[in-house]
C-alpha cells in the first residue's frame, strides 16, 4: 500500500510531514510518497539529521495557500504539491492521500480530480472527536453550506460505515443534528432528511441536541456544513478551555501542585482523550479513493495519525461498503 501525503500542506511542513510519515513506515507494512519540492525535503532533513532513505519524493514545485483561491489547485497551482498527490491518487499511483493544507482545496481536488463515488451528491468532511465513551464523527463540518435533504441521508450512510469499518463500532448510531429529540423539529431540510434518514439501512436513533454529544449520545452526527462546522469549532473550542482551566486549577499554589502529582496519570489520560492528534484527521467521505484532511497545525504525531486513519480507511474497504449500500438502496426505489 502505498500512501501518498502533502509535504507542504500545512503550518509546520515539511519538517513534521516527514518525522509523521518515517514513524509511520516502521509501524504499518506500507510505503510512502511525499509530494512536494524535492531539494527543500532534502534540505530538512538533511538540517535536522533524518534518514529518508525509505520515503519516496515527489516532485512539485509549487504550493496552495490558505489565502489561494480553491479552484486554483485545477489550473493556476496545478503543480502544488496537493494537486500533484491528488492526480497521483486518481491515477491509480497511491491507495490513499493525506494534506494539512487548505480545506477548502482540499475539497475541490476530492471533488474534481480524485472524483467522487458514482451517485454521491457532495462529498462532506467527517471529523472524529472524543466522548466520554469513545469516539464520534461530525458529517458534513464545513465542506457543504447549503444542503439537499439527500445529501444529509448519504452522509448517514457513509458515516455508519466508515465508523463500522475502522473504528470497529458494530451497529454504529446515526443522529440528526437538532433544536429538539421531537420528530417534529427544526428546518425544512432536517424534517426532510428525517423522513430519509429513518428509511435507510442504517441504525438510526432520531433527532440528537448538541449537549448530549459530549456524553456519548451517537457515533454519526450529520448536519449541513453550516451546523456542523459550528458544533466542531464549539466543541474545540470548548476543551481547550476545560484543559486550560484544569491546569490553572491545578497549578495554582503548593497545595494544588500536590493534588496535582496524585492524578497525574488521570490528568494526562484526560488529555489525551481530548487531543484531536489522537485521532488523525478528517475524512472527505464521499470521494472514489480515500482521502484524509489533518488538522492545519499537525505536528509529527497528528501526521503519524493520519497516515494511520489512511491507512485503516484503505484496508478497511469503507468505500467498496459506501458503493454496495447506496446501489442496494437505489435499487430498492
Amino acid at each position: 500500500m502505498n500512501i501518498i501525503i502533502d509535504g507542504f500542506g500545512g503550518d509546520n511542513a515539511p519538517l513534521e510531514v516527514i518525522k509523521g510519515s518515517i514513524q509511520a513506515i516502521k509501524n504499518f507494512d506500507i510505503e510512502i510518497t511525499v509530494v512536494g519540492d524535492q531539494n527543500k525535503i532534502k534540505k530538512c532533513a538533511k538540517d535536522n539529521n533524518i534518514d529518508i532513505s525509505e520515503l519516496k519524493i515527489k516532485h512539485a514545485s509549487d504550493i496552495i495557500e490558505i489565502s489561494d483561491n480553491p479552484t486554483d489547485i485545477l489550473k493556476s497551482k496545478a503543480d502544488s504539491s496537493m494537486s500533484v498527490g491528488m492526480k497521483m491518487l486518481a491515477n491509480d499511483e497511491g491507495d490513499a492521500f493525506v494534506s494539512a493544507g487548505s480545506t477548502a482545496a482540499l475539497v475541490v481536488g476530492g471533488t474534481f480530480i480524485v472524483k467522487r463515488i458514482k451517485g454521491v451528491k457532495r462529498a462532506a468532511l467527517a471529523p472524529i472527536l472524543p466522548t466520554s465513551e469513545g469516539p464520534f464523527m461530525i458529517v458534513d463540518a464545513g465542506a457543504n453550506s447549503d444542503c439537499r435533504p439527500e445529501m444529509l441521508q448519504q452522509w448517514g450512510i457513509m458515516g455508519s460505515a466508515f465508523m463500522h469499518k475502522t473504528m470497529n463500532i458494530e451497529n454504529p448510531r446515526v443522529a440528526l443534528a437538532n433544536i429538539g429529540t421531537e420528530e417534529t423539529k427544526g428546518r425544512e431540510l432536517e424534517l426532510e432528511a428525517y423522513k430519509l434518514l429513518k428509511v435507510s439501512p442504517i441504525n438510526f436513533i432520531g433527532n440528537v441536541e448538541a449537549r448530549e454529544l459530549p456524553a456519548g449520545a451517537t457515533d454519526v452526527i450529520v448536519a449541513d456544513g453550516y451546523v456542523g462546522n459550528m458544533l466542531l469549532k464549539l466543541y474545540e473550542g470548548m476543551g481547550k478551555f476545560i484543559s486550560r482551566e484544569l491546569k490553572g486549577m491545578l497549578m495554582t499554589g503548593f497545595k494544588s501542585k500536590l493534588a496535582a502529582l496524585l492524578i497525574l496519570k488521570k490528568v494526562k489520560a484526560f488529555r489525551k482523550k481530548m487531543d484531536y492528534s489522537e485521532y488523525g484527521g478528517s475524512p472527505l467521505l464521499g470521494t472514489s479513493k480515500p482521502v484524509i484532511k489533518a488538522h492545519g497545525s499537525s505536528n509529527a504525531k497528528a501526521f503519524y495519525n493520519a497516515i494511520r486513519q489512511a491507512y485503516q480507511f484503505t484496508e478497511a474497504g469503507v468505500i467498496g461498503d459506501v458503493e454496495k449500500a447506496l446501489s442496494d438502496m437505489k435499487n430498492k426505489k
